[in-house]
């Protein structure tokens, strides 16, 4: 049977910290930030932690398993 591989995309954008937790980038910081308020961008830097049911799914996409 062959080795199942980790999902690249999900590789690329989550990253799972010691506690387990998933980490994520917030949407909206890539680029046409000129219209957005300086508190919303404020608030977007950095990451933030995904939903416990998402963190599920992108876990299993990262360990090789289908979800």
């Amino acid at each position: 049977m062959p080795k199942q591989k980790t999902h690249k995309a999900s590789k690329k954008r989550f990253r799972v910290t010691a506690t387990g937790k998933v980490m994520h980038r917030g949407a909206g910081t890539s680029h046409l930030a000129t219209h957005i308020t300086q508190k919303q961008v404020r608030k977007l830097r950095g990451t933030r932690s995904l939903a416990p049911a998402d963190a599920k799914r992108i876990k299993n996409a990262l360990r090789g398993n289908s979800y």
